[in-house]
Parts: C-alpha cells; structure tokens; sequence
C-alpha cells in the first residue's frame, strides 16, 4: 500500500522542467539536436532559466533558436532583463526578434537598451514597423499611447460586408487582433466598431452601418494612464481604440495591457505606501534597493526627531509622573494604526474621480466617527485593565491607578479620533494638490500620527492628572 502511494506520489509530483533544459543547453548535442529537444518546452518554461544562463551560455542559446521562438520567449520575460538579453544577441537578428514582437512590448524593450545599440537596431527593422516603434516610444511613459499595440483591424465605414469580410481575411495576415473590427470615416477619423462574430454571420444585404456600434469606448494617445485607467476597468471590451487629438485610430489597448498597467500602477502604489520612491525586487542590487528607501527615511527621520523635541517639551510631567512613560507606547501604536486604516480606505475611494466635496467631507465624518466609536471602546478596556495592572502590579491605590487610567484611555479615544481624521484628509490634501495620495504612506502617516498621540497624551496628563487632581 505504502509502494503504491510513493509511486501515486511520483506520478503528481511536477516535472523539473528548468533542470531539464538547463541540461540540454549545457549539453554536448548538435545546435539541431538541441533545438529539436528545447521545441517541446513551453516558452514561459525556457523564459525562466535565461537567468542561470551565464553570459557565454546564453549568446550560444540565441545563435541556436530560430527567430520566432526567440520572439515567443521573449513576451514572457520581463522588459528590463529582456533589454540586458538583448545585447547577447548580434545586431540583424536582434532586429528580426524585435519585429517579432507586439510592437508595444518592442518599443518597451528596446528603452531598456543603451542609445546607441537601440538605434542601430531600429535601424536595421523594417520600415514600416520602425514607424510604429517610433510612434510607441513618442508617448511619456505615463500616457496611455506608450501602453498600446498597433496589432488590430481597421476598415472603412463605406464598405459592404462582403468587402469588409475580404478586408478583414487581407489585415489578419499581419494583424491578428481580429475579435473587434474598428471602423474609420472617409476622413480616417475613429467611427465605431464591430463584433466580429456580427461581421461573420451578417448576410451581404445588409449595410454595414447597421453592425457598427458608434457607442464604442475610445481614449487619447496622450491622457494620463492615472486619469483614465478607471474608465478602462469599467468595460470589458477586449479591445479599446487609441486616438490622436484628430480623432485618428493610433492602435489599441488589449484587455492584458489593461491588466498589466492596474498592475504597475498597484505596485507603484504599494511602494508608495510602504515609503518606497520606486519598487524593489529580489535581485535589486544593494545600492539600487538603498536609493530608492533612502529619501523617504530621510524625511521620516526628520519628523521622528520633532516627535522627539515635542517629548522633550513635556520632561517636566514625565519627571513627576514616570509611570506614564509605560504606556507612552500604547497611545502611539494605537493612533498609527487608526491612522493607516483610514489611509488605506481613503485611497481606495479616491480612485472613483467623480467624488464631490460633499462625499469627500461625508468621508472624513465617517473615518472620524468609526475613529471615535472605536475609541470609546478601547478607551474604557484600557481604563478597565490598565488601572487594575496599576493597582495590582506597581501597588497604587485604586484612587491613583484608576485617575491615571483614566486619562489613558481619554487621550486614547481622543487621539485615535484625530488620527482617523488624519489619515482620511493629508491624502485628500495630495489629491488635491494632484500628487498621488499613496505618497501618504503608511510610515508617513504613522510618524505624523506619532507628533498628535504624544502632543495629546502627554498634554492631557499635564492638564488633569499634575494641574486638575495634583497627583504628584
């Protein structure tokens, strides 16, 4: 029985794919054979063991693959290490992979090659796909056209559908986005689109105007990925059509560059929100990952030392009553989070751009009255518990333990209040300033949440525990 599961075991475990073509490319074979042998392989498969290659290994893999396997394994690899890849491989066939490739994905490789290389490699393209290269790579690369294809069908309004039909079949050979057939005017600006399971089973009596859907979403070449990516998330088009400012169709946005742009704009968000200036991977080279940390802890060192200088204001209560220095923690801990729960709330909601300032007033009310309720709560378990640890624990009477108690869990209600309407208005503030409100980062709230817990800690202490019942 035993055997029989080792064997069940054996069967389901997953092929050591990596291993396996790493043995063939180290191997003595002829180019054919090995060629032969790494054609069985998927190209996601081959695309993850380019990096084990050293840098001899790899040219002598790229002299053996053909071009379109090359391109294939190619859109697997991410941009920047397919830019380093790329100068493995001499400069005509660099040119016939790269021509290969979704013209979106070409021109974001080739960014990543020096200025001298690149050009010498667009230069050896084909004409016609230099022109989209260079068409690509005119946008910023936070507009909207830096993220399109030029791979998709586009025919004339004044057509039938039998000759939209041939016009299509002529387009696929080069094109073959064909699920959304874009239509242009007489003047080539954008009219509307068509299914193509609509074209396929229309008959040829009918206009073609009566397939055409007018109400097609579209954006422009040059809008920011940030203001419009939203409006792309809405539908769900496979396809949507990028214009010029002369209502001219550039290419479009395919539902994965959807996908990989939310993608890229969440990871810039998470970095943000984690204090980073950029994102940060595995192999991030030491000075690299010190760059991108350092200019937000700079900042955050700065705040932590006003935190400081404001403890420092109030020496004269911790020095008559040292006991509260014990729970100074606890009042910090308590407004940082409050304060990055709301951020990450208020972020989350500012992504719909049609919030009014009524809403956006409604927003900070809310965080502010979640803020209070839940420090109600947590201010009378703390004045429960903290004043029966005092009494029992360091031997107060009841009278002091619970007048100290008190004021915790007052300035703890009170500071996780301020805390929520905090974390809610400074990335209101950035929005409004039009900076990215994850620049409010968790660390950044937490420090200026900091400042506010010991400012109203340590100043309730003064007021009611040292001037009001004169505790010391």
């Amino acid at each position: 029985m035993k055997e029989n599961n080792s064997l069940a075991e054996q069967n389901l475990a997953k092929p050591d794919y990596e291993k396996e073509i790493l043995a063939i490319i180290r191997g003595n074979d002829s180019p054919k054979i090995i060629l032969n042998k790494i054609e069985d392989y998927h190209e996601k498969d081959i695309a993850e063991i380019l990096d084990d290659l050293d840098a001899s290994e790899r040219r002598k893999f790229f002299r053996i693959c053909r071009i379109d396997m090359l391109a294939g394994i190619f859109e697997y690899v991410d941009e920047e290490e397919a830019g380093k890849y790329l100068r493995d491989i001499e400069i005509k066939k660099a040119a016939k992979v790269v021509s290969d490739l979704d013209t979106d994905t070409a021109a974001n490789v080739l960014h990543q090659l020096p200025k001298e290389r690149r050009e010498l490699i667009i230069d050896a393209i084909d004409p016609s796909i230099q022109k989209e290269i260079r068409l690509l790579a005119s946008f910023d690369e936070d507009e909207i056209g830096s993220r399109m294809t030029t791979n998709c069908i586009i025919i004339r309004e004044n057509l039938t559908v039998k000759q939209a039909m041939s016009e299509l079949v002529r387009q696929a050979e080069e094109n073959d986005n064909i699920s959304t057939i874009f239509v242009a005017d007489e003047d080539d600006e954008f009219y509307g689109a068509i299914d193509l399971k609509d074209l396929i089973i229309a008959r040829n009596t009918v206009p073609l105007e009566d397939l055409i859907l007018t109400s097609f979403p579209y954006v422009y070449g040059n809008e920011n990925i940030d203001d419009c990516i939203e409006r792309l998330k809405d539908y769900s088009e496979s396809y949507i059509p990028v214009l010029d400012n002369n209502n001219k169709i550039l290419g479009i946005i395919t539902s994965q560059n959807i996908i990989e742009v939310v993608d890229d704009e969440m990871g810039e968000d998470y970095a943000m929100f984690a204090g980073l200036t950029a994102e940060e991977d595995l192999k991030e080279p030491l000075k690299e990952s010190m760059r991108k940390r350092l200019p937000w802890l700079v900042i955050l060192l700065g705040l932590g030392l006003l935190v400081s200088s404001v403890v420092g204001i109030f020496d004269k209560i911790v020095a008559q009553l040292t006991l509260i220095m014990a729970f100074q923690s606890l009042i910090l801990d308590m407004a940082g989070n409050v304060g990055t729960q709301s951020l990450a709330v208020t972020i989350r909601v500012l992504m719909d751009e049609s919030l009014t300032f009524k809403q956006k007033a409604g927003l900070v009310l809310k965080e502010m009255r979640v803020g209070l309720c839940n420090g109600i709560l947590l201010g009378v378990l703390s004045f429960t518990f903290v004043g029966l640890y005092i009494h029992f624990a360091k031997g107060k009477p009841f009278s002091f333990a619970y007048a100290v108690s008190g004021c915790i869990g007052f300035s703890l209600m009170l500071a996780m209040t301020i805390s929520s309407a905090v974390g809610t208005l400074i990335p209101l503030f950035f929005k409004k300033l039009n900076v990215d409100p994850a620049v409010a980062s968790g660390p950044l709230i937490t420090t200026v949440n900091d400042l506010v817990a010991v400012v109203t800690y340590y100043g309730l202490s003064g007021i009611i525990l040292l001037n009001v019942m004169h505790l010391a």
